[in-house]
């Protein structure tokens, strides 16, 4: 008899890919839900936020202090004395509070600063990124002028002109809307190059053709098609600024060209700090402490921001 042989047909399992049908920004959410550092910055910059918000309501009822008010007799208390959790400065008035208002006007001009020049930085890179030609002549030969002086410099002749000359710095341009205005029309040229090197890429892409190959509008394109694909690129960059501008609001308030006294920042604290190095070192370390932290947790959320959106990146 011949010998018969059963041929076995091997079944293969396919596994779905569960990942096939997620976007880009449903991988970034995950990769960051992962991203302990990255959440870690993030609480640390809203419980900060969220302090400097609640300046009055935590002076007035937890440290049971008037931060304005004056006493002498109270001058350089160190850290920790009855009374006042982070001691006193040169006129008797508490630290922790002082810091907490502080916080306030520094964190509120970094971020209404960078959303501003956000708001211009996107909107003339879309422009010049889409139209090209002649407004994206004019607009890269006005960026060059501006990043051709040094920003510091710059910086410091349009504070001076506009801070010490009382006809310009009283009404709308008075206190820190004056450093809104400044460091946002001034601070919106890397976003713009940022944006249009994007905007160029993502206009000759399908969809971008596709409508405006159904009559869409120009301005339909560049802000419903375009824009809300360069979110992440927006986000991430926006983060950074914050950080930088905070820096950059200290240095002008150090330099005696920001926060006018009384009102009190970050950075005009130190500076009425270093005349009394000697007798309280706690008026330097804090604010100082308070400006590093918050520009390194800034920092580490826009890196995590950039690694969680890049399509490269590969998900463990």
């Amino acid at each position: 008899m011949a010998s018969q042989t059963t041929a076995v047909t091997p079944i293969v399992e396919l596994k779905q890919d569960k990942r096939a049908g997620e976007s880009l920004t449903a991988r970034a959410m995950k990769r960051l839900r992962r991203d302990w550092l990255t959440l870690l910055a993030l609480a640390v910059i809203v419980i900060m936020a969220l302090l400097s918000i609640g300046a009055e309501w935590i002076s007035s009822n937890i440290l049971q202090v008037d931060y304005s008010r004056t006493n002498i007799s109270e001058a350089f208390l160190p850290p920790f004395a009855p009374g006042h959790v982070l001691g006193t400065d040169d006129l008797g008035r508490d630290h922790m509070a002082r810091l907490l208002y502080a916080g306030r006007i520094s964190l509120g001009i970094a971020f209404a600063s960078a959303f501003l020049s956000l708001v211009i930085g996107v909107s003339l890179g879309v422009i010049t990124g889409y139209y090209g030609g002649f407004v994206d002549d004019l607009v890269n030969w006005l960026i060059t002028t501006l990043n051709s002086i040094p920003s510091l410099i710059l910086l410091l002749i349009v504070s001076a002109v506009i801070l010490q000359n009382p006809a310009l710095s009283t009404g709308v341009l008075g206190g820190p809307m004056a450093l809104v205005l400044i460091l946002g029309l001034l601070g919106w040229t890397g976003t713009t190059r940022l944006v249009r090197g994007e905007t160029l890429a993502l206009r000759e892409r399908e969809y971008v053709v596709g409508a405006r190959a159904i009559g869409s509008s120009p301005l339909r394109i560049m802000f419903v098609h375009i824009v809300p694909n360069l979110l992440s690129v927006v986000v991430i960059n926006l983060a950074i600024d914050i950080g930088g501008l905070i820096l950059v609001e200290s240095a002008l308030s150090f330099l005696g060209l920001g926060v006018k006294a009384p009102a009190a920042s970050w950075g005009n604290m130190l500076t009425n700090a270093q005349t009394f190095f000697n007798k309280g070192v706690h008026l330097v370390i804090a604010p100082g402490m308070l400006i590093v932290i918050t520009v390194l947790c800034l920092y580490i959320i826009g890196d995590g921001i950039r690694d969680a959106f890049d399509p490269t990146a590969t998900d463990k």
